[in-house]
């Protein structure tokens, strides 16, 4: 049974941190891409960062790059966001994806995490 498994939200002011963890279970991440999307209230889902186990390749929306940094561990087959001076505007549900790819858009998405809330205030 795949599942993806994601903890670490919570309520912080703006200029603090946070680290998001994504466990998965059922199969393992080495070769697939983890992603992490949020979505704010009344907003579009977004894609915020994107790790391809398989080829090491990198991304990250251009709202929190130089702020977010995203990591895998394979051997616990986990992967992390960590999150620093976030800002009011971070604000939403953190959800965690797994897709048989090197991108982590959403037509290459297989599995859906549910969501973490994170709420920075100001």
């Amino acid at each position: 049974d795949v599942q993806l498994q994601a903890s670490g939200g919570g309520l912080v002011q703006a200029g603090g941190s946070l680290r998001l963890s994504c466990a998965a279970s059922g199969f393992t991440i080495d070769e697939y891409a983890i992603g992490w999307y949020r979505q704010a209230p009344g907003k579009e889902r977004e894609e915020v960062s994107c790790i391809s186990n398989s080829d090491g390749r990198i991304t990250y929306a251009d709202s929190v790059k130089g702020r977010f940094a995203i990591s895998s561990d394979n051997a616990k087959n986990t992967v992390y966001l960590q999150m620093n001076s976030l800002k009011p505007e971070d604000t939403g549900v953190y959800y965690c994806t797994a897709g048989y790819d090197v991108v982590c858009s959403m037509p290459y998405v297989d599995f859906w995490g549910k969501g973490t809330q994170v709420t920075v205030s100001s």
